[in-house]
């Protein structure tokens, strides 16, 4: 179908006259609309909605949202979505993103206040999940036609529109998840689109039964508007819906937004040059650990060989990623002391210290919280006479910062002096035993220069200070850290999560809400590379996707004997790999750059929520104001100046970074390749503008979806 562009070729008067504003917003025939940085999301509570608005809130994108189903709230009329700046027309919404292709009553006035607003000021549409009919663009999905179902475990593809489209960094695969065979966890329409409708397919499956492909994601331009049709449903940690969230965003926002959205992965190696305890399989406790009673069994420990530094570093090299190795002098000190000076392991490792990023991780990985009593299990916090907690203290905290410091310097390890990991993050609060901080811990980091601390996601996830430091939520992987062999990693696990009657902890009994509870015990000889491999990529993959840049940590143990860590890692890394263009790497951030990069959210965070952020654009030019000292960060098209200078770097074919606010206005200039919001509807001869009077048909939302398996949340 021949398109052309269609020019903006409605008048300011005309503007007005269509949204109803006042007379006096008369400016100039020729002056280009104001559209302010900011996405109206129409909800009805389904989690397509919530799916994007999550999206945007992790990207710092600003949005504003209406709940349909609550009661006294605004109205969607002209005034609410445009009015007039210093005499220049505003549409104060870049996209729109509704539930379905129209989900208010028949004859809605707030329907057809949208269908103006979107033709006027070329502001598109996106379509959340909705039914493909006509009034989407498609053929109904009926027997011979199309189709409606679940799609678990099918294998979508971007097509060559939305490979040079929105959908551009992925590779072309769009696996739908089958996590659990007995839950429905997908449902779509797949459907043809109708004869002559301008619709361009992005995303399509094969219908079941016929040789043909529907659309799942497409474009659809009519009546002078532009939609998004979204026709399968999804919550907020899918992976399909993870893959396609980026190119959601930047099909709506033409590319131009604030915020930004990169993928992450960077993985902390614990416990290096020291050995970790091992599970024993009869006591089902670590002997040398807190966890046995009365000092139980005999400590057998695991310890990383010169060979399996070799692995690591080939393996890096093979996989171009960068492992945290997180150190403890004292290990190798120690070994040398009981081997005639003899450390092989060590060794290796000093030799090949450029090929792996360092961490401070204290000498001894002694605990730094409460002097513990370990005489029962669990263990508690040792008390005074009169009551009080006994602390370790200031001076024995600084010393084992200090001298693991000194200790890696002494053998050239290229460290971070401001950063530190505590031994199983010890000093910070722990729950139970210690419900508050050391209150030592702040002054021994100052002593110290400690700017960047670890915490653990699981028990500390919101980013914090401690006294002059800020903290930085690592994600543990359910690899643990007292299993050498894939046998001892499946007993341990079958321990923790069966019941009491299958020879388990019965943890799962005691706390319904552990997500990890199996109903069987697994397989010793193939529970490890069935169930917890595909489990554990699957969570750390699902962070990457979700644009998380928080580190996982794992321990040395997981890189010796078994090499447990590695096919988790494969699965992460390779995995992506197949999903993602080149264009979109990973990003492998050291723990000081994560901790500044959830700093810096953070901060903006909190601007946009408390008002201080405005940002719009006119023609080819995008204004941003912030408060002083909050960097901003935006999404734009690659050849974007700033102040007339380069901005931010290229990831996914777009510009993308942080730029500090001096509290005065910041200033992008846009390529002339940029359309302009108002240019970008279907051109030539416009369409007839029709009333938009049909809602959208009930969708179905199978229990997998509204109540996503709880694996996926993890971690």
């Amino acid at each position: 179908m021949k398109r052309t562009m269609r020019t903006t070729a409605l008048t300011v008067g005309a503007l007005i006259a269509a949204l109803g504003l006042p007379a006096g917003a008369a400016h100039a025939d020729t002056a280009a609309p104001r559209v302010d940085l900011r996405t109206l999301v129409v909800s009805d509570g389904g989690p397509a909605v919530d799916a994007i608005a999550a999206e945007l809130d992790t990207a710092g994108t600003p949005y504003t949202k209406i709940d349909l189903n609550q009661s006294g709230r605004p109205v969607i009329d002209a005034g609410f979505l445009a009015d007039t700046v210093d005499g220049r027309p505003r549409a104060k919404y870049q996209a729109v993103v509704l539930p379905n292709d129209n989900p208010f009553p028949a004859n809605s006035p707030e329907m057809a206040a949208l269908a103006d607003y979107e033709r006027t000021y070329g502001v598109p549409q996106v379509d959340a999940y909705t039914y493909a009919r006509p009034e989407a663009g498609l053929q109904y999905p009926v027997a011979g036609v199309g189709y409606s179902g679940s799609l678990d475990g099918v294998r979508a593809e971007v097509t060559a529109a939305g490979k040079s489209g929105p959908f551009g960094y992925l590779d072309g695969a769009v696996p739908f998840e089958d996590i659990d065979p007995a839950v429905s966890e997908s449902y779509a329409y797949l459907s043809r689109p109708v004869a002559g409708a301008d619709f361009t397919p992005y995303v399509e499956a094969p219908i079941p039964g016929q040789s043909a492909r529907g659309s799942l994601v497409g474009e659809y331009r009519h009546d002078g508007r532009r939609e998004l049709v979204v026709t399968f449903v999804y919550n907020r940690y899918q992976q399909q819906f993870r893959l396609l969230a980026r190119g959601i965003v930047e099909w709506m926002t033409g590319g131009v937004h604030l915020g930004a959205s990169r993928n992450y992965f960077a993985v902390h190696v614990d416990d290096v040059f020291a050995a970790d305890d091992r599970w024993n399989t009869e006591l089902n406790c670590t002997p040398g650990d807190v966890d046995c009673p009365g000092g139980g069994g005999t400590p057998d420990p695991i310890r990383m060989t010169a060979a399996d530094v070799d692995h690591a570093t080939a393996w890096q090299r093979d996989h171009g990623f960068t492992l945290d190795l997180v150190y403890n002098g004292a290990g190798s000190v120690d070994q040398r002391a009981e081997h005639n000076g003899a450390d092989a392991l060590a060794d290796r490792l000093i030799a090949e210290r450029g090929k792996f990023r360092w961490v401070n991780h204290t000498y001894t990985h002694a605990f730094l919280g409460c002097e513990q009593n370990v005489t029962v299990v669990p263990w508690r916090c040792a008390t005074n006479a009169d009551g009080s907690v006994k602390w370790v203290s200031r001076q024995a905290i600084s010393n084992e910062i200090a001298t693991n410091r000194v200790w890696g310097q002494s053998v050239g390890l290229p460290l971070q002096n401001d950063e530190l990991v505590t031994g199983e993050h010890s000093g910070l609060k722990v729950l139970p035993q210690q419900p508050v901080d050391n209150p030592n811990l702040g002054p021994a980091l100052a002593d110290n220069g400690i700017a960047w601390l670890a915490s653990d996601n699981s028990r500390d996830p919101v980013q914090r200070k401690v006294g002059p430091a800020t903290t930085v939520s690592r994600y543990p992987m359910n690899i643990f850290y007292n299993a050498g062999r894939a046998a001892e990693q499946v007993d341990e696990y079958n321990w923790i999560y069966t019941s009491r009657a299958q020879g388990g902890s019965g943890i799962c009994e005691d706390n319904p809400a552990t997500t990890t509870c199996l109903p069987a015990p697994l397989d010793p000889a193939t529970g490890y590379a069935d169930h917890i491999v595909p489990l554990e990529t699957r969570i750390a993959l699902g962070h990457a996707l979700a644009g998380d840049p928080k580190p996982h940590f794992i321990h040395q143990s997981n890189l010796a004997e078994d090499r447990l860590a590695y096919p988790v890692l494969d699965g992460v890394l390779d995995g992506y790999r197949a999903l993602f263009a080149n264009d979109a790497p990973l990003v492998n951030l050291r723990m000081k750059d994560i901790g500044v990069e959830l700093q810096r959210r953070a901060a903006w965070q909190a601007a946009l929520q408390g008002g201080g952020v405005t940002a719009y654009r006119v023609g080819g030019t995008v204004t941003v104001s912030a408060p002083a000292g909050v960097a901003v960060t935006a999404t734009v098209p690659t050849g974007t100046t700033l102040a007339g200078r380069a901005f931010g770097s290229s990831y996914a074919g777009s510009l993308s970074g942080w730029t500090a606010s001096a509290g005065q206005p910041l200033t992008f200039a846009l390529p002339s390749s940029a359309a302009a919001p108002g240019t970008t509807a279907k051109a030539g001869k416009p369409d007839k503008p029709g009333p938009v009077t049909v809602p959208a048909p009930r969708t179905r939302i199978p229990v997998g979806v509204s109540e996503p398996p709880a694996p996926n949340a993890a971690g």
